[in-house]
């Protein structure tokens, strides 16, 4: 039919695996700025080519490797135990988010780094930003509905920007103190 993407073919979803497993151990081995994707391809015994058009650049390649982890998030937010998952009050479910999310960027920091750079305004292209934002503002309707939330969904994830995370982490902040410091940020906001 028109319209539907076609299924990946065996030889290209091999392909497309063993490169993101020999980036996800390159990278984890040399950090993220300090590997090519010539040399990606070279671990993963494919040629440069597949490697660019599947994933066009690193930023590319950065995205996909990311995007397992995000939906294991998501799929906590959608179905996991609250407070993460639904049946938690609204301001309770968005600081179980932000903690969850701040060990994910935290652990993957350059990955994030790389996506979100990508070029101008990269990181509020990426479709987990959507959801992000949507599951924040429905959130903030339900805890504040006076307030808009939208614009409040984009003030709360302003934080998780990795480049400022990066900055945080690397000028002396602890996790933790990210984690309590944004909650008590979002708590005061939506108190009312």
């Amino acid at each position: 039919m028109l319209g539907e993407p076609r299924p990946e073919r065996a030889d290209a979803r091999r392909n497309r695996l063993k490169v993101l497993e020999a980036a996800e151990r390159l990278f984890a081995e040399q950090g993220v700025q300090n590997v090519s994707l010539d040399a990606i391809a070279a671990a993963a015994g494919v040629g440069k080519g597949t490697v660019f058009r599947r994933f066009g650049d690193r930023a590319g390649l950065a995205t996909a490797l990311l995007d397992q982890r995000e939906q294991e998030l998501q799929a906590e937010i959608l179905s996991g135990e609250p407070p993460l998952g639904p049946g938690a009050p609204a301001v309770e479910r968005i600081t179980a988010f932000l903690d969850a999310y701040l060990e994910l960027l935290d652990r993957h920091v350059e990955l994030f780094i790389d996506s979100e750079n990508a070029s101008a305004g990269a990181r509020y292209r990426i479709g987990s930003y959507h959801l992000w934002r949507r599951h924040i503002a429905m959130l903030v309707e339900q805890a504040r509905p006076e307030l808009d939330a939208d614009y409040t969904a984009h003030v709360i994830l302003a934080p998780l920007a990795a480049d400022l995370h990066n900055a945080l982490r690397t000028g002396g902040f602890p996790l933790p103190r990210l984690k309590q410091s944004l909650r008590q940020v979002v708590t005061t906001l939506l108190a009312g």
